[in-house]
């Protein structure tokens, strides 16, 4: 059978759109299993296509598929209602299947108010799914009462069979990169903690299932042969069993695979002996929630962890080069000024070098979504309502609105404020095994204030300042290539030509063959004028687009149209080639 699976676009923008652009995991995972059962399977990303009905209707029309699948978030569940009626509309004998997070928790809701919608996944989805299509193949009715975890309707009323036992050796599901490339991955499936504004527990029972570290590292060594170098480690706490995440480490080291990767953790489960491993392996990124300063808070949310804890997590992860990032939640039952100052506070003390704050949600299937439902007597059918989400502050009166987003206001600005204190008195682990990480670390951080997220932050004083320092400081521990070019592009920025092309040469002579300082080198030299060798630098380089462009730039300026003309051609050519292959695909 032909399926199409879509990630269904948001009613809204994000403002942290890395969280929730990429298709979840669980989609690769339904369609590796859907390729070994021999079905064709299209995937559609349709995040960002918010209006885009035409596009979306001329997607599905022309690929005419049997089966419709789309994966729910709360958030996005209108984009698929949507795309369930467009395919209803192209082809009334389109099935419809809902699956993901969202839809389990709401495959009562979804199939009492939504005809379009035929059948909904609840939970884990790889066997219910290759199940389900062997009925539809057959038009074997009563097969589908067999099938686990499988709500649909009988006699016109929404049913559910219960959930089948998960695989318990997650080695043994189908791989997804045997099929596609993606970033995200996992080492488990499940959390053990109880976190009262989290689906986890409900999803997993608080129940936790690993790989082993080999079939972790094949899974991440063929998406490498796919062209993945960086990783998001999508877990809920991606150590939680530190022998196994040592071990993990050790493979990826021993396989040599050149990539990166950004992990989610828990204060209390790491320690040195697991960051070191991960820093060698190309850990970059460890995303800690801490939620609050105030320890009651913490308590109310179920995030049980101790402020010694979130102090030496936060201190050890950036000792050995890993940025920190500090997940916040705030507008909770109990804030008030005093709160946030508690939490204003922590920040001072554990420095982290970047922060994300989040208003309290209210989700389907979280505890404190069913303490709302008590107290207030309603029921799933808030969510007939065209909204995202429901902030917890609107069913308090006790927390006004303003006072909330004020309190926001104050937590992102005390952040910023601080954080250039934070960035200069990183303290890095004095071990010579880790100088060349630590000048990566560095250098990576210089530049994201000077040309990443938060250099486009006003709150941030002394941007170009702190850039400066960290490149400087990165080079005393090796010859970092990007700390020489982010030093090389600020004296650019300022008219200091000869000290770019003085500093881009240095940084080429240890690393010969980086292009982005031998293009800042060339553009330096075409800002004194010196065209002959700007030309000469440009011609050593492979033909991009940009290397061409310039190129042409110089010999225009040389008086020699005729090569600048062929040249030309030959990129509207290339462009022409690339355009037609685009189309192809």
């Amino acid at each position: 059978m032909r399926v199409l699976l879509a990630y269904p676009p948001f009613l809204e923008t994000r403002i942290h759109e890395e969280d929730v652009r990429a298709m979840p995991m669980g989609i690769y995972a339904v369609g590796a299993a859907l390729k070994d059962a021999g079905h064709e399977v299209a995937l559609f990303n349709g995040y960002g296509f918010q209006g885009q009905t035409d596009r979306i209707r001329a997607l599905i029309e022309r690929f005419r598929p049997d089966v419709v699948g789309c994966s729910i978030l709360n958030a996005n569940r209108w984009g698929g209602i949507e795309i369930a009626r467009l395919a209803k509309a192209i082809d009334t004998g389109m099935t419809t299947v809902f699956g993901g997070v969202g839809a389990s928790f709401l495959w009562e809701h979804l199939l009492t108010h939504h005809p379009e919608v035929d059948f909904v996944v609840v939970g884990e989805g790889e066997r219910t799914i290759v199940a389900l299509l062997a009925c539809l193949a057959t038009a074997d009715t009563r097969g589908l009462q067999r099938i686990g975890g499988l709500a649909r309707r009988v006699d016109g009323r929404p049913q559910t069979t219960p959930c089948a036992p998960p695989e318990a050796e997650l080695d043994r599901l189908p791989d997804p990169a045997r099929h596609f490339a993606f970033q995200h991955v996992a080492l488990t499936r499940g959390c053990p903690s109880a976190c009262r504004f989290c689906g986890s527990p409900a999803i997993w029972d608080r129940r936790v299932r690993f790989h082993s570290a080999t079939g972790f590292v094949d899974r991440l060594e063929r998406l490498v042969k796919r062209g993945v170098r960086f990783f998001y480690f999508s877990d809920d706490t991606f150590t939680l069993r530190k022998d196994l995440v040592v071990a993990v480490c050790r493979e990826i080291l021993a396989r040599r695979l050149d990539i990166e990767w950004a992990a989610i953790s828990r204060v209390d489960t790491v320690d040195a002996r697991v960051l070191a491993w991960m820093r060698r392996a190309g850990c970059i990124q460890i995303s800690y929630g801490v939620e609050s300063g105030n320890a009651d808070i913490r308590a109310y949310l179920g995030k049980r962890i101790q402020t010694r804890d979130i102090e030496s997590a936060f201190a050890l992860t950036t000792r050995y080069g890993i940025l920190p990032r500090a997940y916040f939640i705030y507008g909770c039952p109990g804030e008030s000024d005093a709160t946030v100052q508690e939490t204003l506070e922590l920040i001072r003390v554990i420095k982290p070098l970047d922060a994300i704050f989040y208003i309290l949600t209210l989700f389907p299937g979280t505890a404190l979504y069913q303490d709302y439902l008590a107290r207030s007597g309603n029921s799933d059918d808030i969510w007939s309502r065209r909204i995202e989400d429901l902030l917890y502050h609107e069913t308090d009166p006790q927390l006004a609105p303003e006072q909330v987003l004020a309190w926001g206001r104050a937590l992102r600005q005390g952040f910023y404020r601080q954080l250039p204190d934070f960035v200069n008195r990183i303290e890095l682990v004095d071990a010579p095994e880790f100088q060349p990480r630590h000048a990566d670390f560095l250098s990576r951080l210089g530049l994201t204030f000077q040309q990443g997220d938060f250099a486009r932050i006003p709150a941030i004083p002394g941007k170009q300042d702190l850039a400066r320092g960290l490149y400087e400081r990165a080079l005393t521990y090796h010859p970092d290539p990007r700390a020489f070019l982010g030093l090389a592009l600020l004296a650019q920025q300022g008219g200091r030509f000869e000290q770019a092309i003085a500093l881009a040469r240095e940084g080429l002579a240890h690393h010969p063959d980086n292009a982005p300082l031998k293009t800042c080198r060339a553009v330096s030299r075409m800002n004194q004028g010196d065209f002959a060798q700007a030309l000469e630098d440009l011609q050593q380089m492979a033909p991009t687009p940009e290397v061409t462009d310039m190129s042409i730039a110089c010999l225009e300026a040389l008086d020699r149209h005729a090569e600048a003309d062929l040249l030309r051609r030959r990129r509207f050519s290339d462009d022409r080639s690339r355009s037609g292959q685009s189309r192809g695909t």
